[in-house]
């Protein structure tokens, strides 16, 4: 597969001498998160903070894994690089105008029996994760009304996108879902983590990520406010008879969850 480069960000990679991608591979910096280890491989997420041209910074994630896959179907015993699988989703997303992250990089390379692949983003600057938003609440309080209603707005509205084109995200947690909220202009969300993404029917979509947000959002959502993202989802004005066989459905599925957790 030949090498992806964001001709946005080519001018800015040259800059810092690396735009290919065993200059990106030997570049040194912190790790963001702590390497994952698995069957003999490895993958890493660090932030970089690069200089730009005309002056100041702007930051990308550097992904890079080695010897790190996913089997499949068609490759059963290698599997292939979940990096590759996330940026063609990522990709997908964005053909479909579905709010995600920017590419900057994708590549991938073997070195004797090592598979290697690199995939750069753009950071969400500006964007906080709904899962730290709702950290915030639980110190500070809960925002008022009107704030929680854009919150519930715009997330419905990119998971509906998401499902009108029959993707099912598969892990739609709150940790996944970014936000950039404005006094008064309506709220950014973007969605991350799209390697886990599946083509299904609009229903299994919705039967899916809907449960997954509704278990894994904090208490500080009301049963109002979870009802009230359903009908934003739906794009009803007044609960209809499909509408209570989907919110019963998640919060049966929610309850069930939680009693085999705790066994």
């Amino acid at each position: 597969m030949q090498d992806f480069i964001n001709e946005r960000w080519l001018s800015i990679l040259a800059f810092s001498g690396i735009d290919d991608f065993d200059a990106l591979w030997r570049f040194q910096a912190k790790w963001f998160e702590a390497p994952n280890h698995r069957r003999g491989g490895w993958s890493g997420v660090a932030r970089c903070e690069l200089p730009l041209p005309e002056g100041g910074t702007a930051a990308i994630f550097l992904k890079r894994q080695e010897n790190y896959g996913t089997r499949s179907l068609c490759h059963p015993l290698d599997g292939v690089p979940t990096f590759l699988r996330e940026f063609k989703r990522v990709m997908a997303y964005r053909e479909y105008a579905i709010p995600t992250l920017e590419p900057v990089y994708f590549g991938m390379r073997t070195r004797g029996k090592d598979r290697r692949a690199i995939l750069a983003t753009v950071e969400l600057n500006g964007f906080v994760s709904l899962s730290d938003c709702e950290q915030t609440w639980k110190r500070d309080g809960v925002p008022p009304r009107p704030e929680r209603l854009r919150i519930l707005q715009a997330v419905a509205g990119l998971l509906r996108k998401m499902h009108a084109h029959g993707i099912r995200h598969g892990c739609f947690y709150p940790k996944h879902v970014f936000l950039r909220v404005y006094a008064d202009d309506p709220v950014e969300a973007r969605v991350i983590d799209l390697e886990k993404s599946r083509w299904r029917p609009r229903l299994l979509c919705a039967l899916r990520d809907l449960y997954s947000l509704n278990y894994y959002c904090s208490p500080a959502w009301s049963r109002t406010d979870r009802i009230r993202f359903i009908m934003q989802y739906l794009g009803i004005s007044r609960l209809n008879a499909y509408a209570k066989w989907l919110w019963r459905y998640i919060v049966k599925y929610s309850i069930r969850k939680r009693v085999a957790h705790n066994r």
